[in-house]
């Protein structure tokens, strides 16, 4: 393990693997996944293995020649970079992607985009039209939003300081306002957020009929409530970094 890449990147520190995914309709917006796995080794300045990611028991094989975003969660902060698959192969019980680096790291300034794997309970539903609408103007509080209108249930299956992706058995409109509350585990207790955001994308659970996937960026979310969502997230990943 040589190289100036292992001076910031060590094997366990877990990568976000970024796809893009072409429509077969050339009019439609290209459907962006992300993978969340982890570095097995760092084989020179330039070249890395990370375990194959999977989506439930299902292993993701990215093509051979197929280039990504990668982003690095290390100990020393976070590092973007563009990689190309260059091999695959499997060590012990581990199916691995050899990648190159095609790009530079680069140092990854927005922590608050970094989006951390979970199930957390949800409570949401669609602003009415007249909230809706207070929203667009930048005229509306959270004490404004009507209160004590029915809520339905989803799961949050990862968050960012920037947004939060959820499923149900229910689908909102791309474009929608939500009202999202779901409470998080603080050092000192359990905290609950009621935030607003717009649904920008939603796509059908592959296998899994009748569920939902939503993706929500944040609208008007206060600075610190947003600090305090990406320090839950530094501190279940170092939970996570002393489990492994």
């Amino acid at each position: 393990m040589a190289g100036l890449l292992s001076k910031y990147v060590l094997p366990g520190d877990r990568v976000d693997i970024r796809t893009v995914k072409k429509r077969r309709n050339q009019e439609e917006e290209p459907e962006v996944r992300i993978y969340q796995t982890h570095v097995y080794d760092v084989l020179s300045g330039d070249r890395i293995e990370v375990v194959m990611p999977m989506e439930q028991t299902k292993l993701i094989v990215l093509p051979i020649g197929s280039e990504h975003d990668m982003i690095f969660c290390a100990k020393s902060g976070m590092y973007q970079c563009r990689v190309k698959v260059v091999d695959r192969d499997k060590k012990g019980e581990n199916y691995l992607l050899v990648m190159d680096l095609i790009s530079n790291l680069c140092k990854e300034q927005r922590r608050e985009y970094y989006r951390f794997s979970c199930a957390l309970e949800m409570q949401s539903r669609r602003l009415e039209a007249e909230e809706a609408q207070a929203v667009e103007k930048e005229v509306i509080v959270e004490e404004q939003v009507m209160p004590n209108l029915p809520l339905k249930r989803s799961i949050i299956v990862d968050i960012s300081g920037g947004g939060l992706r959820f499923v149900s058995d229910h689908t909102y409109e791309l474009g929608s306002i939500l009202l999202c509350r779901y409470q998080l585990d603080m050092e000192d207790k359990n905290k609950t957020f009621e935030l607003l955001g717009k649904v920008l994308a939603v796509n059908e659970v592959e296998n899994r009929p009748g569920f939902y996937e939503h993706r929500v960026q944040y609208i008007n979310i206060d600075k610190d409530e947003r600090e305090e969502i990406i320090k839950f997230i530094f501190k279940e990943e170092r939970k996570d970094l002393k489990k492994r």
